[in-house]
């Protein structure tokens, strides 16, 4: 349980406080804000602009964003946790994000953001969203893309949090480092406040920008800088008068686009030009920089997380949390080493062999392979802006292609045909569509289609096929209790995914 604290410095400006007493018995709702935008490009090949790193299973078989739900459940000290968490997500990665959100098996409330606008813009959304349907609840707005390995440490660093965040203030989560860093910002300590559930926590004084290595080195010797996690625990009414005081512009437009917002199935779309009108700024840029300077609003407190945090943001980081063997490889996939020391060798199918390799990353997909000094990850994104500017299609999409229906993965293709595996899965339809430019050969090797032809519809089985003329309208379904998978071979003059005419489509695609 939280002990009682009273927080005396003077640089706490109380009397912005709740005024809003809970009654006898009433436990105090905790909200898991997620935060699911971003694309990882220092993650590169595994890592891509339509599958982000918050959706692979990076460190085991659970994606990023399944940890991140995981990440409360059990917490207690007279707090009641929210039956569903909030995720804001683009609309690009909507499908995904649902489907790993029922795996993980949360109930969820997802918030569409239709383009990006940074961290400060989706929290405000939220904070209207949870205000909206909760009342003045409590945020604990977590990044979708971050490491934690000790849970009861990270927990009992909340509830030090929540203390704070329910008497009106914003706490953040600093990290106490073990190291200069110079890809991580900085938070600077001001004084104690005092302490909740055996937790100290300091004034924040400001937050410093990623130093280079002298002064990074000098932060950590100082013991006054802790790393900036990007974890905030807040009152949703405190972030929006914040928010309001700080940067109104976000406020009214976050306040219109949410109002102006539709719900679509299993999520909430908010309006496109509302949401075009804010300006894009993070979290601490936008607030908790000029907070640290005038406290008029609310109070800010930095809550120290020693729990194992990452924020999983390079290949060389990956290298330190997971475990190694005696000469410190790690291997992820078919991997041999042979006098191989400090290397990171991740296989998505192929067999990698390391040979007398030392400090290397190598990575193996189904269309890229990245072999990289350890000292050098960080300029991985340089390769990605590289293939950007020459329309490379592996810096947007992987081989193997994420739908709501199921997947594809483009096995093979030429100048004028393409293979595909095709899977759907139990229940799941694709679009009633058609092709300008290109006729389809469909081939069952698993499970039983339904297929809709121009004005037929058929049954096809393993072994059986069909074909799909030019310019005919057709659908595929799966109406089995196993995964349909089949082999379709295109061929045409023009084979790209943007060659599609939709008529119906269950997941409203356009």
């Amino acid at each position: 349980m939280i002990a009682p604290v009273a927080v005396t410095d003077a640089d706490i400006d109380t009397k912005h406080e709740q005024e809003r007493p809970r009654a006898a018995g009433v436990r105090l709702e905790v909200h898991p804000v997620i935060l699911a935008g971003g694309s990882g490009t220092r993650l590169w090949p595994m890592s891509r602009e339509h599958y982000p790193k918050q959706l692979i299973g990076l460190l085991g078989d659970e994606s990023l964003l399944q940890s991140t739900t995981h990440r409360l459940e059990g917490l207690t000290s007279g707090f009641a946790l929210a039956e569903r968490v909030t995720v804001v997500c683009g609309e690009e990665h909507r499908f995904t994000t649902a489907e790993q959100l029922r795996m993980s098996g949360h109930a969820s409330r997802i918030l569409l953001e239709p383009l990006g606008r940074d961290t400060a813009p989706a929290l405000t959304v939220a904070a209207l969203d949870i205000a909206a349907h909760a009342g003045d609840a409590l945020m604990v707005v977590m990044p979708a893309d971050h490491a934690v390995a000790d849970l009861e440490g990270f927990q009992a660093a909340v509830a030090a949090g929540v203390h704070y965040a329910s008497e009106g203030m914003i706490a953040t989560m600093g990290i106490v480092p073990d190291r200069p860093e110079t890809g991580y910002g900085y938070i600077r300590l001001g004084q104690p406040v005092g302490e909740a559930g055996g937790i100290a926590a300091r004034k924040l004084e400001r937050f410093v920008e990623k130093p280079h290595v002298e002064l990074a080195q000098q932060y950590v010797a100082s013991g006054e800088y802790w790393w900036n996690s990007g974890i905030f625990i807040v009152r949703a009414s405190t972030w929006l008068k914040a928010v309001q005081h700080f940067q109104p512009a976000i406020h009214e437009a976050c306040v219109r686009a949410h109002a102006s917002g539709k719900t679509d199935g299993d999520f909430f779309r908010i309006d496109t030009q509302a949401f075009a009108g804010s300006p894009s700024n993070s979290i601490d840029y936008s607030v908790m920089e000029p907070l640290s300077n005038d406290q008029s609003v609310c109070g800010s407190v930095v809550v120290p997380l020693n729990a194992g945090w990452s924020d999983v943001g390079s290949w060389d980081a990956i290298w330190k949390i997971l475990p190694k063997d005696d000469n410190g490889n790690v291997a992820r996939g078919r991997i041999m080493f042979e006098g191989a020391q400090s290397t990171l060798a991740h296989s998505e199918g192929r067999l990698i062999a390391c040979v007398g390799t030392q400090d290397l990353v190598v990575v193996e997909t189904a269309d890229a392979i990245l072999v990289a000094e350890k000292s050098h990850v960080q300029e991985v994104k340089k390769i990605v802006g590289r293939l950007k500017a020459e329309s490379g299609p592996e810096a947007a999409s992987h081989r193997k292609v994420h739908r709501p229906w199921g997947h594809y993965d483009s096995v093979d293709n030429g100048e004028r045909f393409q293979v595909k595996r095709i899977v759907v899965k139990p229940g799941a339809r694709l679009s009633l569509q058609m092709h300008h430019h290109r006729a389809e050969h469909w081939i069952v090797v698993r499970g039983t289609a339904l297929v809709t032809r121009g004005e037929e519809s058929f049954i096809l089985s393993e072994n059986e096929s069909t074909y799909i003329p030019l310019g005919v309208t057709h659908r595929l379904e799966n109406p089995g209790k196993m995964p349909l998978e089949i082999i379709e071979v295109q061929s045409g003059a023009y084979l790209g995914e943007d060659d599609i005419v939709r008529f119906d489509d269950k997941y409203g695609r356009e």
